[in-house]
């Protein structure tokens, strides 16, 4: 083999953790461990603020501020939209560029080229 793997000059480091891998392992597995409980703190009051806001609304629906809103009926918003779908309109017709042929009718003359 023309190239080796292994230094020749290890570092006393790499060759102590190459004897002894739980030396880079357990201090790694500690503080995710730990960073595991010091978060916990923060999370928690992340769901107190959130909890905290429910309770005030459900307070706001107790004190019955939401009877002044009227409930939705879909039978009644159908009955209301075909209702203004029959009032008197008439279609008006936009008069077309001199360039542009009507839809559905053969030009009378060729395109222009460009």
């Amino acid at each position: 083999m023309p190239f080796s793997s292994n230094p020749i000059n290890p570092s006393p480091l790499q060759s102590r953790l190459k004897r002894h891998p739980a030396l880079f392992g357990i201090p790694f597995l500690l503080i995710i461990v730990g960073a595991s409980f010091g978060l916990q703190t923060f999370t928690q009051t992340r769901y107190d603020l959130q909890d905290q806001k429910v309770k005030q609304i459900s307070n706001e629906q107790a004190l019955g501020l939401d009877h002044k809103k009227k409930k939705f009926d879909i039978r009644e918003e159908y009955y209301k939209l075909s209702a203004a779908g029959e009032q008197d309109w008439e279609p008006k017709r936009i008069a077309r560029p001199n360039d542009f042929p009507e839809l559905g009718v053969s030009p009378t003359e060729p395109p222009a080229k460009s």
